[in-house]
């Protein structure tokens, strides 16, 4: 997901956003610490994301 996608959506838009990416967050945390993830890179993915929609949440202020 890239920023440019993300800056036209409203603020109710992104709360969801961010709301779904913070469970998807802690359920591939969960999946790490009991060795069913395959791809440990999918966690720093959506940290980044979740900055980004942080960002664009700041930047309608």
């Amino acid at each position: 997901m890239k920023y440019t996608e993300i800056k036209d959506k409203t603020a109710a838009e992104l709360a969801t956003m961010l709301k779904e990416k913070k469970v998807l967050l802690f359920t591939l945390k969960q999946k790490l610490k009991t060795m069913q993830l395959t791809n440990p890179k999918e966690v720093s993915e959506v940290k980044k994301d979740i900055a980004r929609i942080n960002t664009a949440i700041n930047a309608l202020k």
